[in-house]
């Protein structure tokens, strides 16, 4: 057999021996030919030569080999790299030659420039290394510095496939002889972790794999030096980068030999990928956490025995759709909860948006794991949740709501509400109320219950609720609405102050989605009260509320949050401000008082004027506002009526002449009520109607022409006919519109003059008002003269023949004998009826 081999080796030999001495030519196309002939004449000859043959073939033509590494020519150092390649897959005693390839691959891949120009062949080199650790397995060992040497290089190569080649090598040789390994990992860590940002995703990929094995291996130390880099890379947009980081975490959390001095750099790796938007990884991750947790209670079973058998059956109070961490996974966070807290609550403060957002993911997914042992760590918690509470990025807040919950969950109201509201006492902000509102909403109502009187008065204190801030109202609503889910029928005895909160809220606030939410969160409230709708509640709690005020309203200004509280209260209760009358007029007179500031006497104005619009639904709603109509007039609108310098004081006596109209269109104000205070009401009123303002002077005439109507002859009739001249003053005005409703106010007084008319006495009062208006019936508009022709036709009821004389004297004066015409045809016709 040996023979055999021995002379079929010879006649190989034989058919080579040319090509071996061509291999030394100058020629590159002799060279290149020799090693096409040799290739044929052994790894392509048919049939395959036996490996002993080719060992015995190559034990005399392996140097040439080695020497057409350095070839200049590309063709040929690959055609030869080739044949090395094939003689070390194939030969069986191959390895007899490696302390010859060593040096020859040092020198071509270990040096600090790069030998070998062709990326190509540099992979093929790479390879062929990679083929030499899988083949010798541990009797690689001797060469593992020249290894080391070449992977430094080779991992710094900026051909991307080399980089991923010598990342597979450094896997193998660290799995092959980790005894000796261990001594030289640390220095593939530098070089690896250049690498890991690499652009192409599946460089990253084989990095982040070779970094784990090169670990695994070797000095756990490095394990300081990669861990922020792969908590980078849980930022990756590629999900099989974010495999592999977890994918080796968790190998690490299973299996380093060191891992417990690393469990506080791990576990938030690890973690994090519990929350990865991809499924694939979530599961990965939740599984390596489980069988973590496992692992660690089976190291320590002895230890957490006792702790075991005495442990609480699973909380009955438990967040929904959330597994329950095992016994390790909980007492791991427990030992390391204080190296990570402070660090990730760091972290969330981060300028980097996307480490925000996995911090805060992160925080929920820690405090699951943590449980009632968060419960140590409030103060450090509590301060970061709150700063948190205020990102700019919705993701962020939402996770931090969704923290605050499970805290809510797993501490008790003991611990939490002392710190809770001593922060919202010294700021009350929008992330402290947050977080107070997401806390509840996790809370267990029967723990809650005591800590409720607490809680209530610091959210109902002015302090808290007199914001004007929209973000910092939308929680205070939030924190009503969690303590009205959570506690339920537990609200009742606070129900006053958080009644306070939502009103106060709907005064101060300029955002309808606020409102419409507080009455949303009312209605809620209300059902814990047993009440059908929010309305109700304003029975119960509207007069407590006015008590408050009872105190200092009377020195309220423009800038009062009272006041405005007192302007919703009123407006929202509807008919429950019928039944307060004895509470709400004395505050309305006091603030209508014409020494206050003129602005908030349009408020108090604006609001009666709002009430007076629906009387029957609001003041007057127990049909008592009769009572108190009079003091409204009085004390109210007839002082403000006063006039005085000044655009302000102007809409001042707008509005009280508004409010006036209003008063006596809503039919509250009876005629007897009236009479008691017509001579103070006509004289303001008939003042006003000389107002610079137009629209006081338009509303002025119909606030007259409604008290003609109601009090008819009841007026004296001295008084009448001293109006009369004011109102014929008024058909000089410079509107038509103004001047069109004076006429029409002149047929309303018309049918207060007592019949039979008094013409002896009051012949000059006759003759000036016929006089006046029989100069406005030559108006160059038409429709004045229609309205003037109108009263004049009433008004000739009173002395027909004086009229027809007045006309008579003034007809030829005007443009038209038309309207005179037919004003003397009317008074005729009416004359020959009679």
């Amino acid at each position: 057999m040996a023979d055999g081999v021995q002379t079929q080796a010879s006649e190989v030999l034989q058919s080579i021996a040319r090509h071996i001495n061509s291999l030394s030519e100058n020629s590159k196309m002799t060279r290149r030919r020799a090693l096409e002939g040799i290739q044929k004449e052994t790894f392509g000859r048919k049939p395959e030569l036996d490996s002993g043959v080719l060992e015995e073939v190559f034990s005399d033509t392996f140097k040439h080999l080695l020497k057409i590494v350095s070839d200049p020519v590309e063709k040929c150092r690959e055609l030869g790299i080739s044949l090395i390649r094939e003689y070390f897959t194939f030969v069986q005693g191959s390895l007899s030659n490696l302390p010859y390839l060593m040096p020859v691959l040092v020198q071509r891949l270990g040096q600090q420039e790069i030998v070998e120009p062709s990326e190509e062949i540099r992979l093929q080199l790479v390879e062929i290394c990679t083929l030499l650790v899988e083949k010798s397995k541990k009797k690689i060992a001797p060469y593992l510095d020249d290894m080391i040497k070449i992977l430094i290089r080779t991992l710094m190569d900026p051909y991307p496939e080399v980089k991923k080649e010598s990342c597979k090598c450094s896997i193998i040789l660290a799995e092959t002889i980790p005894e000796h390994f261990h001594m030289q990992s640390e220095s593939l860590i530098k070089p690896l972790l250049q690498n890991i940002i690499h652009q192409h995703s599946k460089v990253r990929v084989s990095v982040i794999e070779a970094i784990g094995a090169v670990i695994q291996n070797g000095n756990n130390k490095s394990v300081e030096d990669v861990v922020s880099h792969f908590a980078q890379r849980m930022f990756d947009q590629s999900p099989q980068v974010r495999k592999a980081v977890t994918l080796v975490v968790g190998n690490w959390c299973l299996h380093l030999l060191d891992r417990y001095s690393f469990f506080p750099k791990l576990i938030p790796l690890l973690l994090t990928s519990v929350t990865d938007e991809l499924p694939e990884i979530r599961e990965m991750a939740d599984s390596f956490w489980h069988d973590t947790g496992i692992k660690y209670y089976k190291e320590n079973e002895e230890e957490l025995k006792d702790k075991e058998d005495f442990a609480q059956p699973d909380p009955a109070h438990y967040p929904s759709g959330v597994e329950r961490p095992n016994l390790g996974c909980r007492t791991l966070i427990y030992r390391h909860l204080s190296k990570i807290l402070p660090a990730l609550i760091r972290d969330m403060g981060d300028w980097v948006v996307a480490t925000r957002i996995k911090s805060a993911q992160l925080m929920t997914t820690l405090i699951v794991n943590a449980e009632d042992c968060m419960t140590q760590h409030m103060a450090v918690l509590l301060p970061g949740l709150h700063k948190a509470c205020s990102d700019e990025e919705k993701e962020v807040v939402k996770n931090v709501g969704r923290a605050a919950e499970l805290v809510g969950y797993f501490v008790e109201p003991e611990v939490w509400c002392k710190l809770v509201l001593g922060a919202i006492k010294s700021s009350p902000g929008y992330g402290q109320l947050m977080v107070l509102a997401n806390i509840i909403r996790g809370s267990q109502r029967e723990l809650l219950k005591p800590k409720l009187e607490d809680i209530c008065s610091v959210l109902s204190h002015p302090d808290t609720c007199r914001t004007v801030q929209t973000e910092v109202q939308s929680q205070l609503l939030s924190c009503v609405l969690s303590i009205s889910q959570v506690c339920q029928e537990d609200c009742p005895p606070h129900g006053q102050q958080l009644f306070t909160v939502l009103v106060t809220l709907l005064a101060l606030t300029n955002d309808d989605s606020i409102r419409s939410q507080m009455r949303a969160v009312l209605d809620i409230l209300a059902k814990t009260h047993g009440l059908s709708s929010g309305q109700d509640l304003y029975s119960l709690y509207t007069k407590p509320l006015l008590d408050t005020f009872q105190d200092n309203y009377a020195m309220w200004n423009n800038f009062s949050v009272e006041r405005a509280i007192f302007d919703a209260l009123l407006v929202e209760s509807g008919p429950v401000v019928g039944e307060l009358l004895e509470d709400v007029i004395p505050i309305m007179v006091a603030n209508l008082n014409p020494e206050k500031d003129p602005e908030i006497r349009l408020k108090f104005f604006s609001l009666l004027s709002r009430l007076m619009l629906n009387a029957a639904g609001t003041l007057d709603s127990q049909q008592r506002f009769g009572d108190f109509a009079v003091t409204v007039v009085k004390d109210m609108v007839i002082p403000n009526c006063v006039w005085k310098a000044g655009r302000i004081a102007s809409a001042v006596r707008k509005t009280a002449v508004s409010c006036l109209w209003a008063l006596l269109k809503s039919g509250v104000l009876p005629k007897e009520k009236v009479v008691t205070v017509m001579e103070e009401v006509l004289t303001q009123v008939v003042s006003t109607l000389d107002d610079d303002d137009k629209s006081t002077r338009l509303i002025t005439c119909r606030v007259l022409m409604h008290l003609f109507n109601l009090l008819g002859t009841s007026i004296d009739q001295d008084r009448l006919h001293n109006i009369s001249p004011e109102l014929i003053k008024r058909l000089d005005d410079s509107s038509d519109d103004i001047r069109v409703a004076v006429s029409k106010t002149f047929l309303s007084m018309l049918d207060c003059f007592e019949k039979p008319y008094n013409v002896d006495l009051y012949r000059a009062h006759l003759e000036f008002m016929f006089k006046g208006l029989l100069v406005h019936l030559d108006d160059p508009e038409a429709n004045i003269q229609e309205a003037v022709l109108e009263v004049l036709m009433k008004a000739a009821s009173l002395q027909p023949a004086m009229l027809v004389k007045e006309i008579e004297s003034v007809k030829h004066k005007h443009r038209t004998p038309k309207y005179c015409d037919a004003l003397i045809e009317h008074i005729q016709t009416n004359l020959a009826a009679t």
